[in-house]
């Protein structure tokens, strides 16, 4: 380390420059790794609710009655609510990776949100299932 005569320190190997840009690689790959896990995760709640719903079909069609009708209409609006909310949920990530990245080539630190999108998608997820049992029960 070399002093300089304004009271900043100099490194004679340079390495802080090269740990500095290491470092926002790595950030730059965890945020990647976290839009990843986004997307497997909203995927899986559209596959849920196309599965449910094509579930719930067949069982109207090996046996046709009220009640058959009525589990599938039921999957129909369920199904079609997880697919809406995978879709928000990709977007809001895509939204927050471009954000981070921006912030991260602009050579500042990325903001930790003071809503996160897990604590969102969580949110939406138990008002959804909040209003299914509304629904089945209320019946």
């Amino acid at each position: 380390m070399i002093d300089k005569p304004n009271g900043s320190v100099e490194s004679q190997h340079g390495v802080a420059p090269d740990r500095s840009a290491m470092a926002g690689f790595r950030t730059q790959l965890a945020l990647d790794r976290t839009a990843l896990a986004w997307i497997r995760t909203t995927l899986t709640m559209a596959s849920f609710g196309l599965g449910m719903v094509a579930f719930f079909r067949s069982i109207r069609e090996t046996a046709p009655n009220p009640l058959t009708a009525r589990l599938h209409q039921g999957a129909i609006y369920f199904g079609t609510a997880l697919i809406v909310l995978g879709i928000l949920a990709t977007v809001l990530s895509a939204l927050s990776q471009f954000s981070s990245l921006r912030q991260l080539r602009r050579g500042h630190t990325p903001r930790v949100s003071l809503w996160p999108l897990s604590i969102t998608v969580s949110l939406m997820v138990s008002l959804l299932f909040l209003a299914g049992l509304w629904a089945v029960f209320s019946r």
